[in-house]
């Protein structure tokens, strides 16, 4: 009847939100009064874990699956779930967590939240806040299954430590036919991800070039920033497909955004607005971004992103 948090890892070393769904599971494991069960897949060290609140860590290794597959990813969790008698499990909302979650609930019969923000504020019902309409808002649902699966959003929880002493167990499933194989996987080296990073420093067509995102990833790099970009740039070339960021690419949900050089269209904003804070540079004043901004710069980017880092490295210094 345990509490049964999924954890997620990548090339063996555990993702960020990982912390955040275990804090979370622990927490609801008390609301529910029972235990915490937490599960990796092909993790490399699980003992961190026990950190975060897991009172029991059960390790799959697979050697099939050198990369993430969705199908197969659900039929683990939905093995665990069912030998563990659980019957809440809990997710993130990342763009993994959102193909596999509705599988598990499927495979289990089980009603699904995606994006919740906070415990439950009641358990009888079970009633859950998340964020809907493109992050323009918060609904209190209610779970009226038996089975519940709950996709925590990102940086809406936080980490948080409660070390308990826990047991490891290993587990082998049976994985379902694998159709879907990758061929080529590329990706960047010795940057902060989109998808880990706490700040990020995006920019659009207002740079007017490629040869101009020399200050742009000078900035990310005093921050300790990952880099981003509008749909525009990435389409023109500009910049790499896996920086673009929006309700058509990448979800953010940051606890700093930066857009220099970005109107705002509507696509760019849905898919940023779970960010904490939002901050724009642009000179445009009517631009679009400035509406849903926390602060505002009108001003050329090529005066001001230089001006800004060198008072950062200023700041840093001292």
């Amino acid at each position: 009847m345990s509490v049964l948090v999924f954890a997620d890892s990548s090339e063996g070393k555990f993702k960020k939100t990982a912390f955040e769904v275990v804090s979370y599971g622990k927490k609801l494991a008390e609301q529910l009064s029972t235990t915490l069960t937490v599960l990796t897949i092909n993790a490399s060290d699980s003992s961190v874990l026990f950190t975060y609140g897991a009172e029991k860590v059960i390790e799959v290794n697979e050697t099939k699956l050198t990369t993430f597959n969705a199908k197969a990813y659900a039929s683990i969790i939905q093995q665990v779930a069912e030998k563990q008698d659980s019957k809440t499990i809990v997710v993130d909302s990342s763009i993994d967590g959102l193909y596999i979650a509705p599988m598990i609930a499927v495979a289990l019969d089980a009603g699904y939240v995606s994006n919740v923000v906070e415990l439950p504020s009641s358990v009888a019902p079970f009633t859950v806040k998340q964020k809907v309409f493109s992050n323009k808002a918060f609904a209190n649902t209610v779970l009226s299954t038996d089975k519940k699966v709950i996709g925590v959003a990102k940086n809406s929880y936080g980490k948080h430590e409660n070390l308990v002493s826990g047991a490891t167990e290993s587990f082998t499933a049976t994985l379902p036919e694998i159709k879907v194989k990758s061929e080529k996987i590329e990706k960047t080296t010795g940057k902060v991800t989109i998808a880990d990073a706490d700040i990020v420093v995006s920019a659009g067509r207002g740079l007017k070039g490629p040869e101009n995102w020399g200050m742009i990833e000078e900035l990310a790099d005093v921050l300790g920033a990952a880099t981003a970009c509008s749909k525009p740039v990435s389409d023109l070339g500009w910049r790499p497909h896996s920086e673009h960021v929006g309700q058509t690419g990448k979800p953010v949900a940051a606890n700093l955004y930066i857009a220099i050089g970005i109107s705002g269209a509507i696509q760019h904003l849905a898919g940023i607005n779970a960010s904490k804070y939002k901050v724009v540079i642009n000179i445009d004043p009517d631009a679009p971004f400035f509406k849903v901004a926390d602060y505002g710069i009108v001003g050329d980017a090529f005066e001001i992103v230089p001006k800004l880092i060198e008072k950062l490295k200023i700041f840093k210094q001292s």
